[in-house]
Parts: structure tokens; C-alpha cells; sequence
């Protein structure tokens, strides 16, 4: 994989990649994961339930032999600007030492379907060809 963060535009201003130039042989595209625990609780907060999210996330590519280094699109998306730092706090230890960074979206939303879901992560991944 290659980032592609061209010098004429802005430099991404979080830790992402503006685009990803990949060769890959096999997509793995996970449905949007809400942070619900295995037990079936929710905690509170943008940055618990993100990290549930990511837990998610990697036992589903874990599934298909991939790991979050295949990653080459991440979407997120929060329910108010006041779960954006609790999300980047985790989406930046999740990504924290990976030689290229997805793309990345995080978008405000009206909600989810509980009232309690205040965060949601899909991934698209790659294996490389």
C-alpha cells in the first residue's frame, strides 16, 4: 500500500491518509460495528465504545487472516461534534504504528438505532495481490 497525500493539497490534519493507492487480490468489508460489548452492555462515551468498535473490528479481519495493517478505508461516524475527540483518541491508538494510514471519513450523524450508540466503524480491507 501507498498513502497518497499530495503536496499541492492540505496534509491530512489527524491521523489518516488523504488516499491509498492499493494492488489488492481480496476486498474484506465489514458492516458498521457499534460499540456493543460481547456481554451485550454498552459503556459510555464515544472513546470506550470506539474501542469496542475496533475490538470488532479486528476479530473480523482476524477472521479472514488479515490484521488492521490491511486496512485501506476506515468510515466513522458519531452522533454529535462532542464524541469526535473520544473517537480520534481511540482511532489514533488503534492506528498508532502502522507504516501507512487509511483513508479515513468520520461523519455527524442524527443517531443510530439505540439511543445509547453514540459512535459506529466500518473498515474496507485488503489483501495485498
Amino acid at each position: 500500500m501507498k498513502a497518497l497525500n499530495p503536496a499541492r493539497i492540505a496534509p491530512p490534519f489527524a491521523a489518516y491518509s488523504h488516499g491509498i493507492d492499493a494492488a489488492v487480490s481480496r476486498v474484506v468489508v465489514t458492516s458498521g460495528q457499534l460499540g456493543l460489548a460481547a456481554d451485550g452492555s454498552v459503556p459510555e462515551g464515544s472513546q470506550a465504545q470506539a474501542q469496542i468498535c475496533f475490538d470488532n473490528i479486528d476479530a473480523i479481519l482476524a477472521e479472514a487472516g488479515l490484521n488492521r495493517s490491511h486496512i485501506l478505508r476506515l468510515n466513522a461516524f458519531v452522533t454529535d461534534r462532542a464524541h469526535m475527540a473520544g473517537y480520534m483518541a481511540a482511532r489514533d491508538a488503534y492506528l498508532a504504528g502502522l507504516n501507512v494510514l487509511p483513508a479515513s471519513t468520520l461523519v455527524i450523524v442524527s443517531g443510530f438505532t439505540r439511543e445509547e450508540f453514540v459512535v459506529e466503524i466500518e473498515v474496507t480491507a485488503g489483501v495485498p495481490a
